[in-house]
């Protein structure tokens, strides 16, 4: 056991241990304290990092939410605007057809009358003519002349009747 170089190394290490140990310990437990109080600060530092990404997180979902709230109001309000305009849209367009309806009837009718103011002044003329035909056949010139000056006579009252 004497001669086994593996238990001089162990005795040398045990030593070395005994001797320098307590100058050794010292330095290497500050170090370690000192690291171990660096792991602290950054483990504090990392928490208060999480802490403020989670309220950040918070905040920007709360505002997201606010804001797809308002879009759908936006978009709601929208919806009801344009229903309105529709609507407003389709009593103004039955309005105009309902004003070209009339003028189309009005168009019409005075179309008619018009036609029908035509047809009687053709039929008047054409009874005169024929009216005067037939009188020039038949009538002779002394009886001619009693018919015109009649005519000519009762042309005022005729005339202001047919004013009135």
């Amino acid at each position: 056991m004497f001669h086994d170089p593996r238990f001089w190394s162990a005795v040398a290490f045990v030593l070395f241990f005994v001797l320098f140990g307590r100058s050794l310990w010292k330095p290497l437990m500050s170090a370690l304290d000192g690291r171990a109080e660096r792991i602290r600060a950054e483990l504090d530092e990392a928490a208060r990092l999480r802490r403020e990404a989670e309220q950040m997180l918070e905040d920007a979902t709360r505002d997201r939410e606010a804001a797809i709230a308002e879009a759908k109001e936006l978009v709601e309000h929208s919806l009801r605007e344009a229903a309105i305009i529709a609507e407003q849209a389709n009593k103004n367009a039955a309005a105009v057809a309902a004003r070209c309806e009339q003028m189309a009837k009005d168009r019409i009718a005075s179309a008619e009358r018009s036609a029908l103011r035509e047809v009687r002044e053709m039929a008047i003329e054409i009874a005169i003519q024929a009216t005067g035909e037939t009188l020039a056949a038949s009538l002779n010139a002394d009886t001619d002349g009693k018919i015109v000056d009649k005519s000519i006579s009762d042309m005022p009252a005729v005339l202001s009747q047919r004013a009135a």
